[in-house]
């Protein structure tokens, strides 16, 4: 693995800015890679592991940067479930830790380094410098994952009977014995114009 400042400056290049969630997104990769007992994640181990991101914000741009997970590859998931949170899965293993920033993060940074007047600048330091256990809280957990899940999964392709688009990696929904899409299905995000 490489050193934390290695790892920001990937994040900033990639992110296009280097800020608080960055960092912490950063640090709880690492964390995730020493708990697991992950050492070259990029490398050697890359096809051991999956991610479970829980918010859509910086952090979440971090993590790959430490894991080599990516959503192309199918190794990054993300359930938008608003929390800065992030859950590793060694599949050789069959093991998995959560970790979430603690809420008292941001207030430990300001009683520490009260003299920093942008809110930024004092949690950037701040989560550069404080010990794991006061950023993040984990918690040992199992993550059961369909065939269709893993990286690599080759499965049979459908076409949604209404709109004729074709659905990989049995994301299909079958409704009155019609194979459907999710957004025909009623799971749209976006309003046909």
């Amino acid at each position: 693995m490489k050193s934390l400042e290695e790892y920001i400056a990937l994040a900033e290049q990639a992110h296009g800015h280097m800020c608080a969630g960055q960092i912490l997104g950063l640090r709880m990769a690492i964390y995730g890679m020493q708990l697991l007992g992950i050492e070259d994640p990029t490398g050697r181990d890359r096809k051991r592991l999956v991610t479970f991101v829980e918010i859509d914000r910086c952090a979440t741009d971090a993590i790959p940067i430490v894991t080599g997970c990516r959503m192309g590859k199918r190794a990054l998931k993300f359930r938008d479930f608003g929390k800065v949170a992030a859950t590793f899965c060694d599949l050789q293993a069959d093991r998995a830790v959560r970790l979430v920033a603690r809420e008292t993060s941001k207030q430990l940074a300001q009683t520490l380094y009260p003299e920093i007047a942008d809110k930024n600048q004092q949690q950037m330091r701040a989560y550069r410098e404080l010990p794991d256990e006061k950023l993040f809280a984990g918690q040992w957990v199992r993550v059961t994952l369909g065939a269709e899940e893993f990286p690599g999964y080759k499965g049979e392709r459908h076409h949604c009977q209404e709109c004729g688009e074709g659905i990989n990696f049995k994301r299909e929904v079958v409704r009155d014995g019609r194979v459907l899409c999710r957004a025909c299905a009623g799971e749209r995000y976006y309003t046909p114009l």
